[in-house]
């Protein structure tokens, strides 16, 4: 009989010792992204515009279909990421212009959870525009166009190179997207 009662005790004692604070799951990690403070510089190369950009992104031009269409590709590497810029001059042709912009973000409609859209106004430097800000798993998460009506529009679409994870992508797109503004806010036309 001892020799059931000798490992039953001790058994029973290892029990009653283990036995304290409640075992928890360890809780889910956060990853912290940080991205260096947003320094800004004029960006006026070959453009009938100037602009202010992060000097984070490196500004590569880009010939468009003919002399007149400009193509800025502003490339993020630390982010992998690259905003595309467009300037086509307005030669009675602002319906289509319009139209084309507002038809690049509706293609986003099918993946996107919403398109929220911000409009742009300033009279003192004559910038008219909106700013479109693409939630969930599309393609693009930002675009925006700007125009003075009469000669100058130019359009600004974001894209990352990776596969569309808004969870994973948004802190960059959200970092971005204030540059984005941020040029939007300091365009100044050049006279044509």
């Amino acid at each position: 009989m001892k020799k059931f009662f000798y490992p039953i005790a001790v058994l029973f004692f290892i029990l009653i010792l283990s036995c304290g604070e409640e075992t928890l799951p360890k809780p889910k990690a956060q990853l912290r992204l940080e991205y260096p403070e947003a320094l800004y510089e004029l960006e006026a190369k070959d453009l009938p515009l100037t602009f202010e950009k992060n000097k984070l992104a490196k500004a590569v031009y880009q010939s468009g279909a003919n002399n007149r269409q400009k193509a800025v590709n502003l490339e993020y590497p630390l982010l992998n990421a690259t905003v595309y810029l467009s300037y086509m001059p307005v030669t009675n042709n602002i319906d289509s212009l319009l139209r084309d912009a507002q038809n690049l973000t509706q293609k986003h409609v099918v993946k996107a959870d919403d398109i929220q859209s911000d409009l742009y106004e300033n009279e003192v430097r004559n910038v008219y525009g909106m700013f479109y800000q693409v939630l969930g798993n599309a393609a693009s998460q930002s675009q925006f166009y700007a125009t003075d009506s009469v000669n100058h529009f130019l359009t600004g679409s974001l894209y990352f190179y990776a596969k569309p994870n808004f969870d994973s992508i948004q802190p960059a797109a959200a970092y971005i997207q204030n540059d984005m503004v941020r040029l939007m806010e300091t365009i100044v036309w050049k006279k044509p």
